[in-house]
């Protein structure tokens, strides 16, 4: 196959595994809170929502292996528990929001009935899917991604030429911070470690193609999907921006894009984007469910038992989360991001970095360090926020959830300047 259509098409498979329908709804939003401040906010959402994902492809260009190998350097031990949570973080959180986007972009507006009678259906559904390994969801996805695209593409240009003339002000008191925070529930820098490995190796490289040559289009590949996210979040953020001035305050999510895809592409094109929506969402759980159930497979010794009910367990607390609210479950996530992504960050770029700057020592160190200064952001969303003031304000950046940014950044300088001094 020719190279250059080689880096497209890995290109393109990347833009497909983090484009989410679910992540839809996240930047019209960011767009309406944000105002004249819009292009700060698409800086700080790009950075974890597309620049940390793209660099989680190329750590497994790097390794060349598969999500345990993201943390053997820290344990072996830690490496298993880290693969586990992220399972069912997967499981419990972004599985179940496909099927709340699903009731409340697609059922709603049109059959007055309960979210769990959806989230049943759905489920079922995806259970039955899973167990069968139905190809029909590939293909669906590989139709699914290019329309959607497209009319999100026709929305962003109506929005920048046809925007009503006032623009809401932000609501926001630090847009990068609160565009990089909200960058975390794409679960983008997750699913790149997750399944990074599984685009990689899909990618039809010939026999004799060199080690080198491969991380070369790998790279490529990842800079034109990087740029396809950047395109479509970033257009979705100024569109949400330029009507921000037609939502309330306290307008959901959901709200906004369907709002915005009302006024810019009609009753019409917006019953015919949810539809897709909903299609695409569908695929996304089956193939988190799917990913979790060969997981345990493979380390139950390779036992079909093992996988049933594992997708069995997925699809229950896929009803049960999926009969929430969609913005309750964003919530309800919070507290898990602000624990998982700092380290899915650090591990991202600890194997990045060349090998001499990337010891055991300093995987253990930044990944111990990271988790110790995460523990404040993560409890200031399940305890009271004043309870934490003053531990918080002795951290730098921990009143933007950030604490652990710097001191992990001083941990890693620190013991590389020691190694080379020794």
């Amino acid at each position: 196959m020719n190279k250059t259509k080689e880096i497209w098409i890995g290109g393109f498979a990347l833009f497909s595994l983090f484009f989410g329908a679910g992540n839809l709804i996240l930047p019209p939003s960011l767009g309406v809170k944000s105002g004249l401040d819009w292009w700060i906010v698409v800086l700080g959402f790009v950075t974890t929502a597309v620049t940390i994902p793209i660099l989680a492809i190329f750590a497994h260009a790097k390794l060349q292996g598969t999500l345990y190998d993201f943390g053997k350097k820290v344990s072996p031990l830690f490496s298993t528990t880290y693969c586990l949570l992220i399972y069912l973080i997967a499981i419990a959180i972004p599985s179940p929001r496909t099927a709340a986007v699903t009731h409340e972009m697609t059922v709603q507006p049109f059959a007055d009935s309960g979210a769990i009678y959806t989230s049943i259906i759905y489920f079922v559904m995806v259970f039955i899917f899973a167990i069968n390994r139905s190809r029909i969801i590939g293909l669906i996805g590989k139709f699914l991604t290019p329309i959607i695209v497209l009319i999100l593409l026709v929305i962003i240009g109506i929005a920048i030429f046809y925007s009503p003339s006032s623009v809401a002000p932000t609501t926001f008191k630090t847009p990068f911070v609160d565009g990089l925070l909200e960058g975390y529930q794409t679960f983008d820098a997750i699913g790149g470690v997750v399944v990074g490995a599984v685009i990689i190796i899909s990618l039809n490289y010939s026999s004799h193609t060199s080690f080198e040559a491969r991380r070369n289009l790998i790279r490529k590949a990842g800079l034109i999907a990087g740029t396809g996210l950047l395109l479509i979040y970033g257009g979705l953020i100024l569109s949400g921006s330029l009507f921000s001035s037609t939502f309330t305050e306290k307008a959901s999510r959901i709200e906004i894009l369907s709002g915005l895809s009302t006024q810019t592409l009609g009753n019409f094109g917006t019953t015919f984007l949810s539809i897709l929506v909903a299609l695409a969402c569908f695929t996304t759980a089956v193939g988190i469910v799917t990913g979790t159930a060969d997981y345990i497979k493979g380390i139950c010794k390779d036992s079909q038992k093992a996988y049933i009910i594992t997708a069995g367990i997925a699809s229950v607390i896929g009803i049960i989360v999926g009969s929430y609210q969609v913005d309750f479950i964003i919530t309800l996530a919070v507290p898990a991001l602000m624990f998982l992504y700092p380290i899915t960050i650090v591990l991202i770029l600890l194997n990045i970095v060349p090998e001499k700057y990337a010891s055991k020592q300093v995987f253990r160190a930044v990944v111990l360090v990271t988790f110790l200064f995460s523990i404040p952001d993560f409890l200031g969303f399940i305890i009271p926020r004043e309870n934490l003031t003053e531990i918080k304000n002795i951290i730098p950046l921990a009143n933007f959830s950030l604490g652990w940014v710097i001191p992990a950044c001083l941990v890693f300088i620190a013991l590389n300047l020691r190694k080379n001094n020794n």
